[in-house]
């Protein structure tokens, strides 16, 4: 429970610490945190938790990011939303499910693949949000330049970079609260 709780508050401080790095240029892309203490949590606790920590993420995510026009385009319209409130929240559970599903493997002692699969998830992050944008403009127009591919691309290949570091630095933290996220690699140590 205690690494649960210290889970929840590196999400968010890793929301707001994200918030303070600027978009990388040439491309603007952007190093999104959040998503690789969320991702890590997928793979160190169990599918309860997992889901309660997917939950957690997405509403944060869903609370910072959903811009909702009262006023309406003209200033007398129907409210407009330009990312529906909760998108994120199923789409984290279902990219935890994917994450949670490797666990086995994890809890071995392999981490390698976990954080190439961090990055294809955080890029899966920002090409279902600029789809769901896309889907909310009219007229529909999708445009796939090298602008939009870098800032896909980008922002998973710097989560590829990141989770190491992340992974290192919460495998600790779990070790000192008690938490043992891979029990099979202690066991292998001790005979």
């Amino acid at each position: 429970m205690i690494f649960f709780v210290i889970l929840v508050v590196s999400m968010f401080l890793g929301l707001v610490v994200q918030h303070f790095i600027g978009p990388l240029p040439p491309y603007g892309v952007r190093v999104l945190l959040m998503p690789i203490v969320m991702f890590y949590g997928s793979l160190a606790l169990p599918v309860p938790g997992m889901l309660a920590l997917t939950f957690c993420g997405g509403l944060m995510w869903d609370a910072l990011h959903v811009n909702v026009d009262l006023l309406g385009e003209s200033g007398n319209g129907p409210p407009t939303v330009e990312v529906a409130l909760g998108w994120s929240i199923i789409l984290y559970a279902i990219l935890g499910v994917l994450m949670n599903g490797f666990r086995p493997l994890f809890q071995r002692g392999r981490w390698e693949i976990h954080c190439l699969l961090s990055g294809v998830c955080t890029s899966l992050i920002v090409l279902a949000e600029y789809l769901m944008r896309t889907f909310r403009q009219e007229p529909v127009v999708f445009i796939f330049n090298r602008e939009v591919w870098w800032r896909i691309g980008g922002a998973g290949l710097i989560a590829v970079l990141l989770s190491p570091f992340f992974f290192f630095a919460l495998n600790y933290l779990a070790f000192l609260t008690g938490h043992d996220p891979q029990p099979e690699r202690a066991a292998k140590r001790t005979t």
